[in-house]
């Protein structure tokens, strides 16, 4: 018992020393797989940051509607588009809110996109400003506003939105983006005269830039008559002679980004020969997001082409079929 007790005494420091020192190496050599594993996989799960991306994409919302109607598949929508790591701006292309523009639903706007973790831009609709709210909201009612309330709505999105300007403008991947906001006392989606002037400015200053104007309302003529307001003057940018005079001066405008119309992805006119505009800007159609099944657009901004893919939410899947490239214009 002596000699077993004198030998763990006598050899415990140098054993135990040596015992530590193996202990330590292998808890080192766990830890560096284990940081190596977690390297590649975190490296083949997420996407390659923009600086070394060969595009840019911009996620479209058509009308959000908000709060409205099936606000789980808009709340869906957000979540699907927040896990996607390659975005680089989501854009909302106005009814941001659901009827008459209230200090209600523009809050429960500023709340839903509060949650977006990728950049914003929005442009009006004429639900966010140009309808007087009734008495009882729920009436269903929709008369124009005086222009004191329609300047009110207007301020109220400007400042839920703290946005640079009511019409403003982004360059994403070589591109310029013109987000034009609805602004017409009487058109339902026409641009007033302030904007107009804004709009000649900017594209005097980008003459040879290619550039992208997102407008609540389509161009005149870009879709088939699938309802009976296609085409007809409160469904397209207005007013339509200046709008006209504006694309034929400006060729380096090429792509037209809209809502208002609610096109489904079932619709042919969401993505059809139809959708080009004098030949040459091509007219992308977004559907509104209060219904069920709600598809999105996205924008892959190439330096020498932007292809346009669209996402079923519902399904959780990329609809191939839809998919279309559209060259800019060289200079």
């Amino acid at each position: 018992m002596n000699n077993v007790f004198h030998a763990q005494t006598v050899g415990s420091p140098e054993a135990a020393q040596r015992a530590g020192i193996g202990l330590h190496l292998r808890a080192a050599i766990v830890l560096a797989v284990l940081a190596l594993l977690a390297l590649v996989a975190g490296a083949s799960s997420s996407c390659p940051p923009a600086t070394q991306r060969l595009y840019r994409q911009v996620v479209i919302l058509g009308d959000p509607h908000l709060p409205g109607r099936h606000l789980a598949a808009k709340e869906q929508v957000r979540r699907t588009i927040n896990g996607w790591r390659d975005v680089d701006l989501v854009v909302a292309v106005g009814d941001i809110c659901d009827t008459y523009g209230t200090p209600a639903e523009y809050t429960a706007a500023r709340s839903f996109f509060e949650r977006l973790n990728h950049p914003l831009a929005l442009v009006t609709g004429n639900h966010d400003y140009i309808y007087a709210t009734p008495s009882r909201p729920d009436s269903g009612d929709f008369y124009p506003a005086s222009p004191e309330e329609q300047a009110d709505k207007l301020a109220r999105f400007h400042q839920t939105f703290r946005l640079p300007a009511l019409s403003h403008s982004r360059m994403v991947g070589g591109y310029l983006f013109l987000f034009v906001s609805a602004d017409h006392d009487r058109y339902a989606v026409g641009i007033a005269d302030r904007q107009l002037d804004w709009l000649r400015t900017e594209l005097a200053r980008a003459a040879r830039t290619p550039t992208i104007i997102v407008f609540h309302g389509p161009l005149k003529g870009t879709q088939h008559p699938f309802k009976r307001y296609i085409n007809k003057p409160h469904s397209v940018a207005q007013p339509v002679e200046a709008v006209q005079a504006l694309l034929a001066a400006n060729p380096q405008v090429f792509l037209w980004i809209s809502g208002h119309t609610h096109t489904p992805a079932t619709e042919a006119s969401y993505a059809s020969p139809i959708n080009l505009y004098d030949g040459r800007v091509a007219n992308i159609h977004n559907t509104d997001m209060k219904r069920e099944t709600i598809w999105t657009n996205s924008l892959l901004l190439y330096p020498d082409k932007v292809v346009v893919k669209t996402y079923n939410h519902r399904q959780g899947a990329w609809q191939p079929e839809l998919e279309r490239v559209i060259r800019p214009p060289r200079f």
